[in-house]
């Protein structure tokens, strides 16, 4: 069977980049059975040819109103699939969807019927804000890195960016690479809308939200930016947490040398 891919070098590049990511949420054990999921918007790379391609499912409701989204085109990890799957085979775990004029409902268009992520509804809700608001942002990524929903069970962590100063102090490189620190929300119910909310909401300050007891959802330029951010932030939760199992508290980055360090790479206070 021909897939969307074909011919289009662009387009297969971007894919084999979810991939990629989808085989490194993976390997790090962030990404159990079908955990995780990941919606890129990938109407930058759809040619005409696509665009007159019929629909290969039933029309599908959204279950909300996405005006931004009219006619955009995104790649979605399918229901039920597992990450370590679509890094070998990312066509047959996850579709490519064309939202319609309705702005309230989707068709599957290659290249199999794969019905996309029960989260969807919540992943296209980042996406039409990332649009409306002018954002170059393309990608959404939700995974369970282990150390950081570790963390998440202790409240003492969960207050306004008390993680966010505990992570960015462990190296210097994360804030350097996640210079927006780290939102937080509280426990909700996953997949329902008091969570997509309560996450849109953080996603307005920050590119990477913690859920308690859950996992992290992050924004980024493209899957590999979102999955880059998130890569950092676990490495200082886990520099943390190796401190506390040797027996101590790490100190971390003086005030002084994160204000060294923000005025050195200009940062963001």
């Amino acid at each position: 069977m021909k897939s969307i891919l074909d011919g289009r070098s662009a387009l297969k590049k971007e894919i084999d980049k979810i991939a990629e990511v989808a085989g490194y949420l993976w390997q790090n054990g962030w990404a159990e059975r079908n955990g995780g999921n990941i919606t890129v918007n990938i109407t930058e790379y759809i040619d005409d040819e696509i665009r007159q391609m019929p629909a290969i499912s039933e029309v599908k409701q959204i279950g909300v109103t996405l005006p931004s989204l009219k006619g955009c085109y995104f790649y979605c990890k399918g229901t039920g699939k597992r990450m370590r799957d679509l890094a070998r085979w990312p066509m047959d775990n996850g579709s490519v969807i064309r939202i319609l004029d309705d702005c309230a409902s989707y068709v599957i268009i290659a290249d199999n019927a794969v019905m996309p992520t029960s989260e969807l509804p919540s992943h296209l809700t980042v996406h039409n804000h990332l649009i409306e608001t002018g954002s170059n942002y393309k990608a959404t990524v939700h995974t369970h890195p282990i150390e950081l929903v570790a963390m998440s069970h202790s409240k003492k962590f969960l207050g306004k960016d008390v993680l966010t100063r505990i992570l960015w102090s462990m190296i210097p490189e994360t804030k350097a690479f996640c210079p927006l620190g780290l939102g937080v929300v509280p426990y909700e119910l996953p997949g329902s809308n008091k969570l997509a909310d309560a996450t849109l909401k953080e996603l307005e300050d920050y590119d990477v939200v913690l859920w308690e007891k859950h996992g992290v959802f992050a924004k980024g330029l493209d899957v590999m930016d979102a999955f880059d951010q998130i890569d950092v932030l676990s490495k200082s939760a886990k520099i943390y947490i190796d401190a506390k199992c040797m027996g101590f508290e790490p100190d971390g980055m003086t005030d002084e040398q994160m204000a060294e360090m923000t005025k050195a790479f200009n940062l963001p206070k």
